[in-house]
Formats: structure tokens, sequence, C-alpha cells
């Protein structure tokens, strides 16, 4: 059995590559995207769905929620690195990349802090996985699936190489420790209509 990380739909804010402020919704394209991907894991029979309580990830959330005829739980575990008062503003107009910096911007989450954050909820959700009978979709965000990558001990992150994690993209790791990776970065059930641009943002 397996945990299956999503990452949420497309947003306006991705495509213009701004940081997103927490309430940032789905754009009509990351509306698509979420309905495509719940296609596609309601064939892999889903038997638990958490996701970040952030509207981008939950409303995703939602359609794999209604696909697959599951509850859905949610957690601020699995929010986005929170990049305080640089959400809102232009990632390519602040001359230094947040998406990489240690220091926490005012109003926000240090490196540290949200590596930690995301280890508590790697943590959490293989135990969750444990009661559950069949895999457990997780519902998050670009940067904290990546984070998670490079805490595992098994190297997975670098088969990524600096490639981006795709709107609604699948990343299957094994429910048990060091959960291997089982798929990567997977967008095949988008189409040239429901692909996002691949110039758009991923973090923040």
């Amino acid at each position: 059995m397996s945990i299956i990380l999503v990452r949420h739909g497309e947003t306006a804010l991705n495509r213009a590559r701004v940081l997103q402020p927490a309430d940032t919704p789905l754009s009509e394209l990351g509306l698509q995207q979420a309905a495509a991907v719940a296609r596609r894991l309601f064939w892999l029979r889903p038997a638990g769905l958490i996701s970040s309580d952030l509207p981008r990830a939950l409303r995703t959330a939602e359609a794999i929620a209604q696909a697959c005829r599951l509850p859905l739980e949610r957690t601020a575990l699995l929010q986005e690195r929170n990049y305080g008062d640089l959400r809102g503003r232009a990632y390519d107009g602040l001359g230094f990349d947040p998406l990489t910096m240690a220091t926490a911007p005012p109003g926000g989450e240090s490196a540290l802090a949200f590596e930690l954050r995301v280890a508590r909820a790697l943590a959490m959700l293989a135990a969750r996985r444990k009661t559950l009978a069949g895999p457990l979709v997780v519902v998050t965000h670009g940067l904290v699936i990546r984070a998670a990558l490079l805490g595992l001990a098994n190297g997975a992150a670098a088969s990524l190489d600096d490639a981006p994690i795709g709107n609604t993209a699948l990343t299957i790791l094994a429910a048990d420790p060091p959960h291997r990776v089982e798929l990567l970065n997977s967008t095949l059930h988008l189409d040239t209509t429901t692909h996002a641009d691949p110039r758009g943002l991923v973090g923040g």
C-alpha cells in the first residue's frame, strides 16, 4: 500500500509567477486539472484522503473526494511554506530567490521550520496510512512534496533535478520508511489542453 502525494491544480498566480496569499483559489484550468486527477485516482482505489487546508489544495481534494467517494480530512501541517509579507509579490521582481532562502521572511517561516514541519507531516501520514486498507491520497503543494523527497534517505529528490512538480502531478511513496518512490511527478492524466504553462511558479 502507498502514500500518493498530489500537488494542487493551477492557480492564476502560479501562471503569473506571484508568491501566493493563503486564500488563492484554483484557476479554471486548475479546476479542469483537479477533475482529471480525480478520474485517474478513482482507478487506484484509495482508502483515505487528507489535504492541506489552503483553498487551492482543498478544492483539488474536493474533486478527488467526490470522484472516489471519500471523506476529506484537512491539516495545516501540509500547507505550503509561509512566505509572510512576500506573499502577493511577483517572484521575478524580488531580486533574490525566496524559494531557497534559509531565513524567515517577515511574518513567514524559515527553511528549517518548514522542513521540520514537513517531516512531522510525513510521519503523521505514515501513521494514518497504517489505519487504512488501501492507499492514502495526500493533496498538498510543490515545495512540500520536494521537501518530503529531500528528507527521504533513498535519494529520491536527485531524480527531480530542476524539474518542477507539475500541477496535479502524482508522486507515489511506499507506505513504510524509507518510503521508496514508486512513481515521481507524473501528469499522464493531463492532455495538451490541461497541462499548465511550464514557466509557472512552483512554490510560495
